[in-house]
């Protein structure tokens, strides 16, 4: 099972729907670290930079109601080669930074070394969230930088936002729009959300 965490108190009587922005994690929110067109979480705290774009973009969606639900990958866990503390350290300092609802993480190792239902493009993450913070994923929005966060989104009943970081990897679904960054993504989500 993935490790999440929840703040204590989310926005929004429970009784009511609920939309939610889900956020891929590395290049979405902060910046990923490139090597030969591919990209890499950061290695410790010292290397975790939120985009600059990354703040207003969150305050603007969840001023309009949205919850911020963070679903990553952080497969170099379960393989031995970063250690869960380290991920941990980072989504502390993320969520002081940043009105973030939730944190969902698959640990699991990926590479066929794992069978579980929360590796993205496998939907579980997003699943366990609605399930549990009371989510319509119809209404709901899943922004990722890489195929698998597409796939994913398809795959849970969410819309999806491209942002293209130019990496050496083709999508396999195509997103419902694409975008530049968080912020012009958080533009869309908001005109989209309003003519609907």
């Amino acid at each position: 099972m993935g490790k999440h965490a929840v703040k204590s108190e989310v926005r929004g009587p429970r009784s009511e729907v609920r939309r939610a922005v889900f956020l891929d994690r590395d290049g979405v929110i902060n910046r990923a670290l490139e090597r030969d067109c591919k990209p890499y979480p950061p290695r410790n705290l010292e290397e975790f930079e939120i985009l600059s774009d990354v703040p207003a973009a969150c305050a603007k969606l969840t001023a309009t109601g949205f919850l911020l639900v963070v679903v990553t990958n952080q497969p170099d866990v379960g393989r031995g080669t970063l250690k869960k503390e380290i991920v941990e350290s980072i989504h502390a300092e993320m969520c002081r930074q940043l009105p973030i609802d939730r944190v969902e993480v698959c640990y699991h190792p990926g590479q066929g070394a794992s069978e579980c239902d929360c590796r993205k493009p496998k939907p579980g993450m997003l699943l366990r969230a609605a399930k549990e913070l009371g989510i319509d994923l119809a209404q709901s929005w899943m922004v990722g930088d890489r195929w698998r966060d597409i796939d994913c989104g398809h795959a849970a009943g969410c819309r999806t936002i491209f942002i293209d970081r130019g990496y050496a990897e083709e999508l396999r679904q195509k997103p419902h729009f694409s975008a530049g960054n968080l912020a012009q993504a958080a533009d869309i989500i908001l005109r989209e959300s309003e003519n609907s």
